[in-house]
């Protein structure tokens, strides 16, 4: 008989520690696992690094059997979202452990009870943290090349999720589209369609100005917050958290990364893109040596990334049934494979996008016809 599970609230910098680096100790050798860095991770769950602390608070959790951490789960509450839903919604994040239902269902009734004492009437997740993080369980995928920002579960977990009566409310999917001409050539634009002055009046791109770090920042969160304020789950990004992204990603940035559409000179649609971290760190560990360090260095100065991700995408609202609003994403994604003539990328990821968004994914599914992942977002009701 299996030892009892007994839970432990995550206090103190050992427990912290232990609880970033589970996954990768949990998932060493399974097909498709690429560690991710600790200190990246470290700093998704960091109060004084993550500006999702500005407005929610959340509680660590982690499994215990014969005094070896065997699983881990987060429970958080978000002050943005309740008067969004009209109902108090809490949500679990960084669920990671062995494949043991007793294991999975006791750290669920952690989080689940945590949310009860905040008020909440339903559990949502996984989330790392909300809606702007890392998002849902992977489901489909898991022998893929990672991906910036993407989770990577076990093949056992939903199941184990299901066990303790969490029901789909939601999946995610993303597309890896290839970078080259035959992808140019399937994108479905008017024939007549160019950038500069023509019978949609005059539409132009830039890139990111380095300089302006600030305002094309800005910019990017008013657009996505526009685009995609009445899609389910929306939360809006605030300044807070777009200034910290910007800052945590500044050294992997380059102009090209930022695709922003303008008509008449005013903004209308917008694009980040970044290059995919795994691609200079899959053969690092979670934690680097000395000699690992000075190679991921090396390799992020020399820009060695073949494949990048499609984080923020969003047109404006005020073009909504208009011509030049239902061309808009395609443009964008025109764009993104002209600049990645310029840079090494072999390929751009496109995710997440919500397995209802039909317009985009027939846009997508023009080039790329089946997602290469899906993550499934679960809810419970907490009586």
């Amino acid at each position: 008989m299996a030892a009892p599970v007994t839970i432990v609230p995550v206090e103190g910098r050992r427990l912290l520690s232990v609880f970033v680096a589970l996954p990768r100790r949990l998932y060493a050798g399974q097909p498709g696992y690429v560690p991710p860095l600790d200190m990246e991770q470290r700093d998704l769950v960091e109060p004084k690094k993550n500006a999702f602390f500005r407005h929610g608070r959340a509680r660590l959790f982690l499994a215990m059997r014969d005094g070896r951490p065997v699983g881990r789960v987060s429970a958080q509450i978000d002050d943005l979202v309740a008067p969004r839903e009209g109902r108090a919604v809490g949500f679990f994040g960084a669920l990671d452990a062995i494949d043991d239902a007793a294991v999975v269902a006791a750290l669920l009734d952690a989080a689940c009870a945590w949310l009860r004492e905040q008020g909440a009437e339903v559990a949502r997740g996984p989330f790392l943290l909300n809606y702007n993080g890392e998002y849902g369980l992977m489901v489909e995928g898991h022998q893929m090349p990672p991906m910036i920002a993407m989770p990577w579960h076990s093949h056992w977990l939903p199941k184990l999720v299901e066990a303790c009566g969490f029901a789909k409310a939601m999946d995610v999917v993303a597309y890896q589209m290839q970078v080259g001409p035959e992808a140019e050539a399937a994108l479905p634009l008017p024939s007549g369609l160019r950038l500069g002055e023509g019978r949609l009046g005059t539409v132009t791109t830039r890139g990111l100005r380095k300089g302006h770090l600030a305002e094309d920042a800005e910019i990017l969160r008013r657009l996505y917050n526009d685009a995609w304020r009445r899609s389910w789950g929306a939360v809006d990004l605030t300044r807070e958290d777009i200034s910290t992204m910007v800052a945590q990603m500044k050294p992997l940035l380059r102009p090209e990364h930022y695709v922003l559409i303008e008509q008449k000179g005013e903004p209308v649609a917008v694009a980040l893109v970044v290059p995919n971290v795994y691609d200079i760190v899959g053969d690092l560990g979670g934690a680097p040596s000395p000699l690992g360090w000075v190679r991921l260095v090396t390799r992020l100065l020399r820009h060695r990334f073949h494949s990048a991700r499609v984080i923020l995408l969003g047109v404006s609202k005020d073009l909504e049934g208009t011509a030049l609003g239902a061309i808009l994403p395609a443009l964008i994604i025109g764009e993104l494979m002209r600049r990645g003539r310029t840079l090494p990328y072999r390929m751009i990821e496109l995710g997440w996008i919500l397995e209802t968004n039909m317009p985009m994914r027939r846009l997508i599914e023009r080039i790329v016809p089946e997602p290469c992942k899906r993550h499934r977002v679960y809810e419970k009701a907490l009586g």
